[in-house]
């Protein structure tokens, strides 16, 4: 009976989140007032957030029926981490062999051929699904214990709890004025849709609006359960779930509530969770997968080190994608603002074909891609150009004496002048 009250308050607990959560999640998905002018082309690919939800509640619950995953020890824990990197990798390469055969004019089919590894497929893919949400819980108790280790626990315990599935993401549609690099909105796609339909989608809107617009992907989505993207890289992986747990407890405090009050809040939200993913990233597998890493990356995390501050960028010896886009974002940044939005359009397609010709396939570079990759400005040059909130950020990351600091000093904030007066402030 004392189970079952626990297991019951548990339960109650993550409901209560998942509803507060989805009220004011952050990171990509907004619900959206006065877009029916664009949602007349998007209504019939927009995502079902509520069904998604509902569904990954039921396979996060049945995952308890598989049993108290604290009761596992560390080998125990490392072969299921193991075994569910081993299916995934076993069920793409499946998955690519059939899409081969069945793609490639020069391939000729054996009789049974294609039975065989849709039969195949169909196993391996049931098996992952299995093995999945073991890992999941797994990797759920890890990345907690991280965040204890870091000091970003209340009574021991995460608030929210941490709580992910791994799931085929839906793709956003970004929507910037033409005039301005602002991400005006963000409407979620079904995953799975055909690049035509994509272009065709970005094209009906800028035709009949003024937005630029642009179908970008996501590795991840602040909802609860929050949607992570499935990778067979662990550092990746960890990095995204703690990328969006940051993102519900800032969802939780005046900067997750003001998430969508300007662009600059917007900003400090992405980019402290940028900071965070990453290095909750290195210690939870420096705790549990040291032997992992290679000799020359097992560091402590250079959040001190000068890249946090401002520097004007050096030409580098080879194309510099960072550099190059922080440089691009500088021009249509001056001629925007001197009211050239033809010259700007046509200087971001100039240089979109220098990139490609570099090896970066963009395949389209506009006021939206400015407006949604900008916001993450972790790094000193990036696609943020000149925006100096991303740089205060990563300063009062550098001079606060950790991360937990960090997190709670800026989780309190509700303006970027408040972020300027605490950076001065030391």
């Amino acid at each position: 009976m004392a189970r079952l009250k626990k297991f019951l308050s548990i339960t109650n607990l993550i409901l209560n989140g998942c509803l507060f959560v989805c009220l004011t999640t952050t990171s990509v998905w907004q619900p959206l007032s006065g877009t029916e002018k664009v949602r007349q082309f998007t209504r019939p690919y927009e995502f079902d957030f509520s069904g998604w939800t509902v569904d990954a509640f039921w396979q996060k619950l049945s995952a308890l029926s598989l049993g108290p995953i604290r009761h596992l020890n560390n080998s125990q824990e490392r072969k299921i981490i193991r075994d569910y990197f081993n299916v995934l990798d076993e069920t793409k390469n499946t998955r690519r062999t059939l899409e081969d055969l069945y793609s490639d004019p020069d391939k000729t089919q054996e009789e049974g051929e294609a039975s065989a590894l849709e039969t195949r497929l169909f196993e391996k893919e049931h098996r992952l699904k299995q093995i999945s949400l073991l890992a999941e819980a797994v990797i759920q108790d890890q990345v907690s214990q991280t965040l204890g280790a870091a000091g970003l626990t209340d009574f021991s315990q995460p608030l929210p709890p941490v709580f992910f599935h791994v799931t085929d993401l839906p793709k956003n549609l970004i929507l910037s004025p033409r005039n301005v690099i602002k991400q005006e909105k963000s409407i979620s796609l079904v995953s799975g849709l055909s690049p035509g339909i994509e272009i065709s989608l970005e094209n009906s809107v800028e035709e009949n609006t003024d937005f630029s617009a642009l179908v970008v992907p996501v590795g991840g989505i602040g909802t609860y359960p929050t949607m992570v993207i499935s990778t067979g890289n662990l550092l990746y992986l960890t990095e995204t779930i703690s990328h969006e747990w940051i993102h519900n407890y800032l969802s939780l405090r005046p900067l997750g509530w003001n998430y969508a009050k300007n662009p600059a809040l917007r900003t400090m939200n992405e980019t402290a969770a940028s900071i965070a993913g990453e290095e909750l990233s290195w210690l939870f597998v420096r705790r549990f997968y040291s032997d992992l890493i290679a000799p020359e990356e097992d560091f402590s995390y250079k959040t001190i080190q000068a890249d946090y501050h401002f520097q004007e960028p050096q030409t580098p010896d080879s194309f510099n994608f960072q550099q190059e886009m922080y440089q691009t974002r500088l021009i249509v940044d001056g001629l925007l603002a001197d009211g050239k939005v033809e010259e700007a359009e046509n200087f971001m397609e100039e240089r979109r074909k220098i990139f490609w010709d570099n090896g970066f396939q963009i395949r389209k570079l506009n006021q939206a891609y400015f407006a949604f990759y900008g916001a993450y400005a972790d790094k000193p040059y990036s696609a943020a150009g000149a925006d100096p909130v991303g740089a205060s950020v990563r300063l009062l990351r550098a001079k606060s004496k950790d991360l937990t600091t960090f997190i709670k000093k800026i989780s309190r904030m509700d303006s970027y002048e408040e972020l300027l007066e605490s950076v001065h402030i030391y």
